[in-house]
């Protein structure tokens, strides 16, 4: 009998895109999808361990599968990511109905070891303490028919005192050029018109053989790639950004002008304290840089509020910063004390309502400057490829969502004699700005144009990418000399 699965995704796009990844595994050993709603045989839970609440949610989603599991004993529960990695056998101890628990160093493990646990009847805990494979090597089920994350890298080389990553995802791994632009090709060729190149420190790209300017060379091999229409990178470090990135980015045709630039502080001392190896006006010369060449780019960022040992003095020049900074808009974050982690052991930990406080002084001020920074978008023309789940209110609103290609969400009116027959997720189309919010832009005119796209046609009748692992020779720019092509099981190769 054909067993379920279903994967609920907590955390980065790391993990979002090592999701697709296992979904993959499932399918090539013979899972199917469950159907939304339905009661899944096996539910794998592909954690993180960067928030504070992050243990509170898994033993919380772990608690309502106890119930499903007591009145069905032939489900499966998987845990997996980098609370797995953290936690190991401690998992199973507080929940022992859990079957299977797995690293990060080892998401290929997961079909043995439901096979395994199920044969033993009991779990299995396995977790490696260096990467067993490049993710690049499984197989993976898209979750998006029109845009793919594709990993250049995995792991950290960096100490941010603050971060828990580097522990549980390792040192950084880097891919080779070939492998990338294969995988790239194998997305396009099933329809994808979006890439996004992940790396923990994805400008930090070609360390480990080498190459400083890997990074623009890549971006600029990405460009050469046909059908190819969007591509984007997250995150890069402030420390490791080449002005070769930059040309890269402006010089690159299907390059987004879209910068995600985490500044984490804006006080020297802090950043210091946090092991962030630039300064306040090393970043802000970077933004400086990037709009000379740029003038259109949208660049967002993190902050942290309350980190330990955080003055008055020092939260002011963070708003200072971001006052120069003008960043279309802003991840912030509180503070969250993480066991394990150098900053956790730090003298100073602020009081909940002094970062409370600060945090809402923060909001507020980039609320502002989102606001006054997309109020210049309205009346601009903007191309976009159209989302799905992106606007939660556009059903009652009768309106759709896409993303400009400097990133910014908007809401469109499907209306005017441009349309082609029906506009689906996937299509690209044009409009103009008529409003503008702090967290979106809205577009009630007509469309000014409207093109199908294969990737339309693959959402419209409900198809994702299935993508082989991808596994090439030696490292290499340019486009593969044997091209590797999609699996096509799911029919959007046709």
């Amino acid at each position: 009998m054909t067993r379920s699965y279903s994967i609920r995704t907590f955390g980065c796009q790391m993990n979002v895109h090592d999701s697709e990844r296992l979904a993959g595994q499932l399918e090539d050993a013979g899972y199917v999808a469950a159907a939304e709603g339905d009661a899944a045989d096996v539910v794998v839970l592909n954690t993180c361990a960067v928030r504070e609440n992050a243990d509170n949610k898994l033993y919380g989603n772990l608690g309502h599968l106890r119930a499903r599991k007591n009145d069905n004993p032939g489900m499966q529960i998987a845990v997996g990511g980098c609370l797995a990695q953290k936690d190991r056998g401690d998992i199973v101890k507080r929940a022992p109905w859990v079957d299977v628990v797995f690293g990060t160093h080892n998401i290929g493990s997961l079909p043995t070891l439901l096979e395994r646990a199920r044969h033993n009847a009991e779990a299995e805990v396995e977790i490696l303490e260096a990467l067993e494979t490049f993710p690049s090597t499984l197989p993976a089920r898209r979750d998006s028919a029109y845009s793919g994350w594709v990993s250049i890298s995995v792991g950290c080389n960096n100490t941010c005192t603050f971060c828990i990553v580097p522990s549980l995802r390792g040192k950084e791994r880097d891919r080779r050029p070939g492998e990338i632009l294969a995988e790239v090709e194998a997305l396009v060729a099933e329809g994808v018109l979006e890439v996004t190149l992940l790396g923990q420190n994805v400008n930090s790209y070609g360390v480990e053989f080498g190459d400083r300017h890997a990074f623009g060379k890549l971006l600029r091999s990405c460009g050469s790639v046909e059908g190819l229409e969007r591509v984007r990178f997250t995150s890069p470090h402030p420390a490791a950004f080449t002005d070769d990135v930059i040309d890269a980015m402006a010089e690159t045709s299907n390059v987004c002008h879209q910068l995600h630039m985490p500044l984490q502080s804006g006080s020297d001392r802090i950043l210091k304290a946090m092991r962030r190896s630039y300064r306040s006006e090393r970043f802000l010369s970077i933004l400086d840089k990037v709009r000379t060449a740029m003038p259109d780019a949208a660049i967002t960022t993190d902050i942290i509020v309350g980190f330990p040992g955080e003055t008055e003095e020092d939260f002011e020049q963070t708003l200072e910063v971001v006052r120069r900074a003008r960043f279309s808009s802003a991840f912030t974050f509180q503070y969250s004390k993480r066991p394990g982690t150098p900053a956790a052991e730090l003298e100073g930990q602020l009081p909940k309502e002094v970062v409370q406080e600060r945090y809402e002084r923060l909001v507020a001020l980039q609320d502002e400057i989102s606001w006054e920074e997309n109020r210049k978008q309205v009346g601009k023309r903007v191309e976009l490829l159209v989302a799905t789940g992106e606007g939660r209110k556009d059903a009652e609103t009768q309106r759709m969502s896409g993303r400009a290609r400097d990133g910014r969400l908007v809401h469109f009116t499907p209306t005017g004699p441009e349309i082609d027959t029906a506009v689906r997720p996937g299509d690209i189309v044009e409009t103009t700005v008529t409003y503008a919010a702090p967290h979106h832009l809205v577009a009630d005119g007509d469309l000014l144009s409207h093109r199908r796209t294969r990737a339309g046609d693959n959402a419209e009748a409900g198809q994702r990418p299935k993508t082989d692992g991808v596994s090439l020779g030696l490292p290499s720019f340019g486009q593969p000399a044997e091209p590797v092509a999609a699996t096509t099981a799911t029919g959007c190769g046709l």
